[in-house]
């Protein structure tokens, strides 16, 4: 459903019922993540379909949607090793903005971090793709942020590093 504030996707919790193991479940919502990335979905909700669910529900569907969308970065972090993810080595590759690198032209990328600190001052400490080790950015004024949670952020410069928080995912 494509609404003014972008194009909403809708998932049954019951899309993977017929899928014989977890390598196929994972395999077949590899697939969904893949549509979604070509058409830019904003958002992929998942709805309750309990007549449908057998033994993967909605709780298997969003994590493993949410890890195929999960910069490759962050994933480690944010997901940690959890059973439902035990195949997704299948997951084919997305190609979403978040994945945009610096462009040759100078304007600024797009990427998601992993807040791992808050400091004083307004200031966080932030897991990104830009750098190996957490960058110290400073968080807009009326932004609350919180330890582990996802934020966007631009990058004008890689080398030294000059980026911004614009907000949450």
């Amino acid at each position: 459903m494509r609404t003014e504030d972008g194009l909403t996707i809708c998932v049954p919790s019951s899309v993977v019922r017929e899928a014989e193991d977890d390598r196929e479940a994972t395999r077949k919502l590899g697939y969904v993540a893949r549509a979604a990335a070509v058409f830019r979905a904003d958002r992929l909700v998942v709805f309750p379909d309990r007549e449908g669910e057998r033994r993967r529900g909605g709780e298997y569907v969003r994590t493993v949607l949410g890890y195929a969308a999960t910069p490759p970065g962050l994933r480690k972090d944010l997901w940690g090793e959890r059973g439902e993810l035990r195949y997704a080595g299948v997951l084919p590759p997305l190609r979403v903005p978040w994945r945009t690198g610096s462009t040759p032209s100078g304007e600024e990328s797009k990427t998601q971090g992993l807040v791992t600190e808050v400091g004083p001052e307004g200031r966080v400490r932030v897991n990104s793709p830009l750098r190996e080790h957490p960058i110290s950015l400073l968080v807009p004024s009326g932004m609350e942020v919180e330890p582990g949670e996802r934020v966007t952020i631009r990058a004008s410069s890689r080398e030294p590093v000059r980026a911004r928080i614009t907000g949450k995912p």
